[in-house]
């Protein structure tokens, strides 16, 4: 089916040629960067994640969030998104691909990557974190493709394939906790030491992984013949809009457990990123903006004649991508190493060649949707002209 990707308009070649400029661009940075070492970044003694690992942790929970028209579909036989599934997983296949090229990038010496498996570390949640992500990547590209080439042929999907199915729900779910567990099992990071930290994770995934999918499937509908339906996108915009106002209260109960409590480590972090402390706030106006962001586009996915409106359906999901990728795409992360175990602190400042390479990771993933998209589309109109 790949061969279908090898047919489009100008508009469509000429897409794939920006994102492989953009990649090039990347690849040109990121040979630098092998050359020079992780010196050419941003990142120091005192802030040893920046970009890299705090794009990794935002794209896991969008990989997760495909587990949203996944479970209806399978456990609850919602029809409605029977056309758009595979979709859900094919952006999910993009999603791991770009947290897996964020983590060898950020590895800095990429020839060592094969150590977790040569020398394995059961105790160690990076270990338990390649597996999962990995095997969930696995479990997509076998779903999906099958789900795919069975529409093709107009038969019901393979009987062997519906227990792949049922394993990459929890092991959606997986994925996500094993991330949060990365940063929740840091004793030294009072920002990251919460209970509430994987909830957190899944409620933000499970608004931002549906918003993306939401978003492309609107434009998907704009620029060709198959149309995903009102109800489904409707559906989903309801699931966002939970998973959102879910995200924002537990987000919530972390001022007030810091706040009330007045325990210094817990606070100190949170007024670094919302109110500034000792004279630093680099991060204060993306914060503040990404509540206000957020909350205006629950406010619009809560009224429905402003949901039902694709216009304003696409603006909603646009504020809650945006607002959940700056709260964990880049507070999160950095937030969590200001102020230091000494109480000191260092800002955290990106270079231009970690956004390159960082922007290149972006257009891999863009790249990986037009590819799979522009094969599903065309097994979907065909399906819609027999």
């Amino acid at each position: 089916m790949i061969e279908k990707a090898l047919k489009g308009s100008s508009v469509y070649w000429g897409w794939i040629i920006f994102l492989l400029c953009i990649i090039g661009a990347g690849m040109m940075a990121y040979l630098y960067q092998l050359k020079v070492g992780l010196g050419i970044t941003g990142m120091s003694r005192d802030i040893s994640w920046g970009v890299y690992i705090a794009q990794f942790t935002y794209f896991v929970g969008v990989a997760a969030g495909g587990v949203m028209v996944v479970i209806p579909k399978y456990l609850h036989h919602y029809s409605k998104y029977a056309k758009i599934v595979v979709f859900g997983e094919f952006l999910a296949i993009a999603a791991v691909v770009m947290c897996l090229l964020f983590i060898i990038v950020d590895i800095g010496q990429p020839m060592r990557m094969m150590n977790v498996l040569l020398h394995p570390t059961p105790h160690s949640m990076l270990f338990y974190d390649m597996i999962v992500l990995n095997g969930y990547l696995l479990l997509n590209i076998i779903c999906g493709y099958n789900t795919l080439l069975a529409d093709k042929k107009g038969v019901p999907c393979p009987g062997w394939v519906k227990p792949f199915i049922y394993i990459s729900i929890p092991w959606a779910i997986s994925i996500h906790t094993v991330t949060a567990f990365l940063y929740a099992g840091l004793p030294g990071r009072h920002f990251w030491l919460t209970a509430i930290m994987a909830p957190r994770f899944l409620a933000s995934a499970f608004a931002a992984g549906p918003a993306l999918l939401i978003m492309i499937l609107l434009f998907v509908r704009r620029v060709t013949k198959f149309d995903p339906g009102d109800e489904a996108l409707q559906t989903i915009a309801k699931t966002v809009c939970y998973a959102m106002i879910a995200n924002l209260f537990f987000m919530g109960c972390e001022f007030f457990t810091a706040f009330y409590s007045q325990i210094p480590g817990h606070m100190h972090t949170l007024e670094y990123l919302f109110a500034g402390l000792d004279g630093y706030g680099n991060l204060v106006p993306f914060m503040r903006a990404a509540i206000v962001i957020g909350l205006f586009g629950v406010f619009l996915l809560l009224v429905p004649p402003i949901r039902r409106n694709p216009k304003w359906l696409a603006v909603a999901c646009a504020a809650v991508f945006v607002a959940t990728w700056i709260d964990k795409g880049v507070g999160l992360v950095i937030g969590g190493f200001i102020p230091n175990p000494f109480e000191t602190i260092t800002e955290y400042h990106p270079t231009l060649p970690e956004i390159t390479i960082a922007t290149a990771i972006w257009a891999v993933g863009g790249l990986i949707v037009t590819v799979l998209y522009k094969v599903a589309i065309s097994v979907r109109e065909e399906q819609a002209r027999a």
